[in-house]
């Protein structure tokens, strides 16, 4: 059990902010469209959450069982380490996955929005193929397009959707600095994994276009979450309060860009979940009140 615990709050900076973030936002924009829906912003918190879980267990697994964590500087990993046994981790991961389609049924059987059934469909194989299968494009260096789309535009438009039956710009410009902020998550861990990664052959972007690269694109996708903002304060003028939740970035962006390296890259790593929490939160209260209001 207290090894568990240990993965559990591992995961926790990104897992919880990664899924709560876009349904947030995304209800705001359903409110501000004139028809938010409490219970089906909870279904959809509740496929999203399970979507991060499974994600977390099936990244341990198929991470795991190729060797890539045996040598770990962030947290508990536990396959890579001997911690539990890969077929129980494998479980629990298609256990989240399971259940995060039966939540999903049933958001959009009382939505009646049924071609979200396709985009379900594809986001728990791309949750699986990010590190599982035979070529797993995590390894291809494009884990952050699957974090962008699916955590990002899928999951908060998905939410918006499925409330309001449309999406406007705000809705979108809030999807997509989300899902700046999701990729900027994976990025900081990726740059804190070079080296391990590099002598495990996991090709992620941070490996392909080297330390540097890594950093500078790290503050630039803080910028894409302020550019976000201000397009739909231009629509929406609430939605500038978004910005307040941009504040964590400042201290993550200065110690990522000071060059810090292995256990100094965790603290930005949890901080940007906070931005990621704070900022999603705050968008959609922004688009909320700015029908309200």
């Amino acid at each position: 059990m207290a090894t568990l615990n240990e993965w559990i709050a591992g995961s926790r900076p990104r897992t919880l902010p990664v899924a709560v973030a876009p349904v947030a936002a995304g209800t705001g924009a359903a409110y501000a469209l004139g028809d938010g829906n409490p219970a089906y912003a909870l279904l959809a918190l509740l496929v999203s959450l399970l979507l991060q879980i499974g994600v977390n267990f099936a990244n341990d697994y198929s991470d795991g069982i190729r060797g890539t964590d045996e040598v770990r500087v962030g947290p508990v990993r536990l396959v890579g380490q001997g911690l539990a046994e890969p077929s129980s981790v494998k479980l629990a991961a298609f256990t989240c996955f399971g259940a995060a389609a039966v939540c999903g049924l049933a958001l959009v059987a009382l939505s009646g929005t049924w071609w979200l059934l396709v985009a379900g469909v594809l986001a728990i194989i791309a949750a699986w193929k990010y590190t599982g299968g035979e070529h797993p494009y995590g390894y291809m260096g494009l884990g952050e397009v699957f974090v962008f789309v699916f955590f990002g535009l899928v999951a908060t438009l998905g939410t918006t959707y499925t409330q309001a039956g449309s999406v406007d710009l705000s809705a979108v410009a809030a999807s997509v600095g989300i899902g700046a902020i999701a990729c900027a998550i994976l990025v900081v861990n990726n740059l804190r994994d070079i080296p391990g990664d590099t002598e495990s052959g996991k090709r992620t972007l941070a490996v392909r276009i080297g330390d540097a690269a890594t950093r500078q694109l790290f503050t630039a996708l803080f910028l894409v979450a302020l550019v976000a903002v201000i397009v739909a304060g231009i629509q929406r003028p609430w939605a500038f309060i978004a910005l307040v939740g941009l504040a964590p970035a400042a201290q993550s962006a200065r110690t990522v860009a000071g060059g810090a390296k292995g256990r100094d890259l965790i603290p930005p790593l949890a901080s940007t979940g906070m931005t990621i929490l704070l900022y999603g939160v705050l968008f959609g209260l922004g688009l909320f009140l700015d029908h309200q209001l």
